[in-house]
Parts: C-alpha cells; sequence; structure tokens
C-alpha cells in the first residue's frame, strides 16, 4: 500500500502504535475546554461578552485571520509555511485602492488577483524550484511586499470609497459578510485536506517526503499549489481588510503573520509536518478572537494582545514539541 493510501481522512499523522482517536480527540477536545473556559472567565469580567451582537464581533474580527490560517494550515501539514501573508494583505489592499482610484472598482479587483497570483508564483518557484527555504523566502517577500506596499501609495494611506459590500455587508441575520466567508473557507480546506487526493499527498509530504516521492507524489506540485492557495486567501484577506476600512495602508495587517501561526500551531498542526486539522484550526482563531474581544471589554491595553498571542505561540511549539519526544518514545 503506498503512503498516500495510509493517509486516513483528516488524519493528524502517520505515526504507527498509536490509535489516531488518541491524539486527535484530545487535542481539540482540549482547545474546545481552554475556550468554554475563556468565555466564562470573559462573561464574569464583563456583562457585554455574551451577547449576541459581541459574539459576532468576536467572529467579525476574527474572520481575516481565520481566511489566512485555512490554507496556512495545509502547508504547515506538508512542513511548509508562509509569513509573508501579513504585508501580502497590506500589499493587496493598496494595488485595489491605488487602481480602483486610477482605472475603476472592477480593475483593482482584476489587479489584484493578479498582484496575489504573482505572490503565489513567486513563493511556490523559490521554495519548490530553487528549493530556497520557505523560512527564508516567505521572510523576504515579507519584507519586500511591506516595501512595494510603501512605494505604491507613497508611505500614505490611500481612502477608497464605493466598495464596502465585501468587509460590511449584513445579508443574513445581521452577520458581517466576512464571517460567512470565513466559514466558507474553512469549510473549503476541510473538504480539501479530507476528500482530495491533493489534500492527502500534503499529509504525506509533511509525514516523509522521501516516502512520498517514491509513492508517486510530485511533492513540488503539491508544494506549489500550497502556496498558490495560501496567496488566493491573503489576496481575499486583503480585499476584505480594504472594503472594512474604506481605506488602504501599506502598514496594515502588521502581526497577521503572527496570528495566523499561532492559530494554526494552536489548533494542533506540528511544526514538523504531517498533522493538523481545520477544526484545530478553527477552534484556536476563535480563541483569539475571544482573547483579544476579553481583554479588550476589560481595558486592558492592546499591547498587553500581542503579548498575549506570543504566549500562546510559544506554549503550543512548546506543547508540540512535546507532543513528538512522547510519540517517538511510544
Amino acid at each position: 500500500m503506498s503512503s498516500v493510501d495510509q493517509v486516513p481522512p483528516g488524519a493528524t499523522e502517520f505515526t504507527e502504535g498509536v490509535p489516531r482517536h488518541r491524539r486527535r480527540v484530545p487535542e481539540t477536545a482540549a482547545l474546545a475546554a481552554v475556550l468554554i473556559l475563556l468565555m466564562v472567565f470573559f462573561t464574569t469580567r464583563s456583562e457585554f461578552f455574551l451577547t449576541r451582537d459581541n459574539l459576532v464581533n468576536v467572529l467579525f474580527s476574527a474572520a481575516v485571520i481565520g481566511i489566512v490560517a485555512a490554507p496556512a494550515t495545509l502547508l504547515l501539514v506538508a512542513g511548509q509555511f508562509d509569513l509573508s501573508v501579513g504585508s501580502g494583505a497590506a500589499f493587496i489592499g493598496v494595488v485595489m485602492a491605488w487602481s480602483a482610484l486610477n482605472y475603476g472598482i472592477w480593475q483593482g479587483i482584476l489587479l489584484s488577483i493578479l498582484a496575489g497570483a504573482a505572490i503565489g508564483i513567486v513563493n511556490g518557484v523559490c521554495v519548490t524550484v530553487f528549493r530556497i527555504n520557505a523560512f527564508i523566502t516567505t521572510l523576504a517577500m515579507l519584507a519586500i511586499l511591506r516595501g512595494l506596499g510603501q512605494i505604491l501609495a507613497d508611505g500614505q494611506t490611500i481612502i477608497l470609497d464605493g466598495f464596502d459590500t465585501l468587509g460590511n455587508a449584513r445579508p443574513i441575520l445581521e452577520i458581517p459578510l466576512p464571517v460567512f466567508l470565513f466559514i466558507a473557507v474553512m469549510i473549503l480546506m476541510a473538504l480539501v485536506m479530507r476528500y482530495t487526493v491533493f489534500g492527502r499527498s500534503m499529509y504525506a509530504i509533511g509525514a516523509n517526503a522521501a516516502a512520498a516521492r517514491l509513492a508517486g507524489i510530485s511533492t513540488r506540485t503539491a508544494i506549489f499549489f500550497g502556496f498558490i492557495l495560501s496567496a488566493a486567501a491573503v489576496v481575499l484577506a486583503g480585499l476584505v481588510l480594504v472594503s472594512q476600512l474604506g481605506a488602504a495602508s501599506p502598514q496594515a495587517a502588521t502581526g497577521l503573520e503572527l496570528s495566523v501561526v499561532t492559530a494554526v500551531i494552536l489548533g494542533g498542526a506540528s511544526l514538523a509536518g504531517g498533522r493538523g486539522t481545520i477544526l484545530g484550526t478553527f477552534i484556536a482563531v476563535i480563541i483569539l478572537g475571544v482573547l483579544n474581544n476579553g481583554m479588550t471589554l476589560m481595558n486592558l491595553d492592546s499591547f498587553w494582545q500581542t503579548v498575549a498571542r506570543g504566549v500562546l505561540l510559544l506554549a503550543a511549539v512548546g506543547f508540540d514539541q512535546v507532543r513528538l519526544r512522547v510519540t517517538e518514545d511510544n
């Protein structure tokens, strides 16, 4: 049986000898428990937390992170990651605003899509063809895109009118459109990872790239398309941000990459590759949203939110390393 055939849909890892449910269920259960405890805590701290409007605000504020985190989970499952998502979203927003002002809204959308495609292609080619480490490639792209955004916007914020529907429309039950986009992207990526050959191949690559190649998987092609999907999510996130704000700033989405990486690793994806689920990432994104919202309601300085995200990331990575050691010992 090939490596691909051995990958169960939605599996979290390939390690033999340990029943799958013993690894996957406790992770999501623990995340759910953390989420419930946070919600109980913030409910006791603020009478406004557990209201419908505030819970919608939690989802609304987490939407952009979730949109980008979904394909980031797929990449990390394959042992890859994209650190350029924050500056990429800001750059897409600047391209959209600048193009819309000069050529029109639809032309701006088209140019944004083309810019996103270029980002995905450059990242994918550098990693798969030139064999540059994904960390170095996307870290370089982070700087390049932030700089290009500054150049295109001349260091200024570009005001854009007439493009508020994508980020602010409330089509059903007064729930913002970005929330539905967030959920739709999560569902789509869950289906890709669970039911498609491509998704199963990414698990195989992350578990053992050499074995995946011997099994006939085109690892370069799969990873390349992983970066294309990440860039597509960045385009959507950038357009949502500029629509929400009615303006594009080259400094927008600063720290988005930190939030995305935190959500994906906290959700159970391993830095070593081969494991991770969209469900875990989804719960982790909501945890970040609840944490940020609750701290805001408690009137804590926004800088403490950044500290909290850093602590969560460190704790998630530390837990992942402990989990890997336990798995190896078993």
